[in-house]
């Protein structure tokens, strides 16, 4: 099988975050209608939307209030940079403990993939300067999943993937509507 692009990639994704079945629309009573979705985060290499919804119950609904969808899924021009470097390096003016560093991204955190650490160059500095990412970021250097909310958001396309080749009963994904879905490996 040959690897996806990303804009297939983020199209397989999209499709499933996006479905909503009658049964959804029949649970969710007390709310006000969905509204327009937000401007994405990114301008290329995938980023994320949202769109917000109000409890008419005073507050006694059942359901969440947000839901995402990737956007921008066109890949970006290579002298565009790394979307996680980019975030670290707004902070370059800005001091820390006194002092301005030129700020680059410490490698994959697995405890919290979305939180923005970053090294001071040539330094052993490293500080987490914000608690959560851009909305698009990815989780790690060397994945398709993203960073949505501060939650690294497995993707529903590559688990897909993964299932068509590997045997298991069932494969519970997370997608970014915060619903979950049974996938049947083949």
């Amino acid at each position: 099988m040959l690897p996806l692009t990303l804009k297939e990639h983020y199209t397989i994704l999209e499709n499933e975050s996006s479905r909503t079945t009658r049964s959804d629309e029949e649970r969710d009573t007390g709310w006000d209608a969905w509204g327009t979705w937000s401007d994405c985060s990114r301008t290329c290499g995938g980023g994320a939307s949202y769109s917000l919804r109000r409890c008419l119950n005073g507050g006694n609904c059942e359901g969440r209030n947000i839901r995402y969808r990737t956007c921008s899924n066109t890949d970006c021009p290579a002298e565009s940079g790394d979307f996680r470097a980019q975030q670290c390096s707004a902070h370059n003016d800005i001091k820390y403990q006194g002092q301005t560093y030129e700020w680059i991204p410490v490698s994959y955190d697995p405890v919290s993939p979305c939180a923005l650490r970053c090294q001071a160059r040539g330094k052993s500095l490293a500080v987490e300067l914000a608690p959560k990412v851009l909305d698009g970021t990815r989780c790690k250097a060397d994945s398709l999943d993203m960073c949505i909310n501060g939650i690294c958001q497995v993707s529903p396309a590559l688990l897909y993937l993964w299932s068509i080749n590997h045997v298991c009963d069932e494969v519970n994904i997370e997608i970014p509507s915060s619903r979950t879905e049974e996938k049947g490996c083949a």
